[in-house]
């Protein structure tokens, strides 16, 4: 009988006929490896793996070159993508990822929102210079920024005795300790909603921001008004200086995906938004834990250190501490420079 084969065809199969063997091994450590025994491998396998990926990839740039069959080439394309990832995916700990989060992963993300960092604190201390600069003129602007829930009492109508006595810091002040978890819930709101509505073009993430810093800027108006000025700083900044920079990240964050949303460049405004939001993400996985910080600041420190002066360098020493981790000097190796 005639062989009606055609050369390609031929030099197709004796190609094939030349390297299946190993094709055939990789394709059944492939399979042990998805199938999750990995850890089974013994170390001839584990060290041949690499080997017979290279080989397979070697026979798939020659199949391309030579346009064998198109079935040859789509065998050794998936062969050689599941050999990739063992060969060269991540396999680090959890460990090893949180230690690289926190040692420059977060930090870098920080310093690649610096400019939407300053803005957003522009923003809220805007924010804050108007609210207290209208409480200062007209009292009852203090009830339109601030819920009354929040205040609870603590208002123009209370007399400077009643606002004294909410800023010591004992645990019998349940006033006051009410209000501090209600100012931390709705500065983790704001955080999470400053981020959240970054995608709408950073409009209402500014107008959060704005809106933060009236709220203070109220409440520092009209302790200031009775002579408590010195006493709600040191009682606002000692958890405050983590919680409002947690807040001015998150706003930053949402500014940074808004930005990207508005003005895409030259890429779809869809792209731009993964890529900002790669970023924005890993910053509010850090404020995350700002929040959790200044949540024990505010549920212990602010407890047991009633001394004003005292509070005022705690903020100061927590001040420089994230100031030193987040735009200190690093190594050649920190990936944000």
């Amino acid at each position: 009988m005639t062989d009606v084969s055609s050369p390609h065809t031929l030099r197709s199969q004796r190609f094939r006929r030349e390297r299946e063997a190993d094709w055939a091994r990789l394709e059944k450590l492939m399979d042990r490896v998805e199938k999750g025994s990995a850890a089974k491998l013994t170390d001839e396998e584990i060290l041949a793996i690499p080997v017979l990926y290279r080989s397979t990839l070697s026979a798939l740039s020659v199949a391309r070159e030579t346009s064998l069959d198109q079935g040859l080439v789509q065998f050794l394309e998936t062969l050689s993508a599941r050999a990739y990832f063992f060969v060269y995916g991540s396999r680090a700990t959890l460990q090893d990822r949180l230690g690289r989060f926190f040692t420059n992963d977060w930090p870098a993300s920080v310093r690649g929102l610096w400019r939407e960092t300053l803005a957003s604190g522009a923003l809220m201390l805007l924010g804050v210079v108007v609210g207290a600069w209208l409480v200062t003129v007209e009292p009852d602007w203090f009830y339109a920024f601030v819920p009354a829930d929040l205040a609870g009492g603590r208002d123009p109508a209370a007399s400077t005795e009643t606002l004294r006595a909410t800023l010591d810091g004992s645990e019998a002040q349940d006033g006051l300790s009410v209000f501090a978890a209600y100012l931390f819930t709705h500065n983790a709101q704001v955080a999470i909603l400053a981020f959240a509505l970054g995608f709408s073009l950073c409009i209402p993430t500014a107008l959060l921001m704005v809106y933060n810093g009236t709220m203070i800027g109220a409440f520092v108006a009209l302790f200031a008004s009775r002579g408590l000025g010195v006493e709600i700083g040191g009682w606002m900044l000692i958890h405050g200086v983590t919680e409002l920079f947690a807040v001015t990240l998150a706003g930053a964050a949402g500014l940074k995906i808004g930005w990207a949303v508005a003005f895409p460049g030259d890429r779809s405004r869809l792209d731009a938004a993964v890529a900002a939001g790669r970023t924005a993400a890993v910053c509010m996985g850090g404020v995350v834990v700002m929040l959790f910080a200044a949540g024990l600041l505010e549920g212990f420190g602010r407890q047991l250190i009633v001394d004003t002066g005292v509070r005022y360098a705690v903020a100061a020493v927590t001040a420089m501490v994230w100031a030193a981790y987040f735009y200190g000097p690093r190594g050649r190796a920190f990936r944000g420079d």
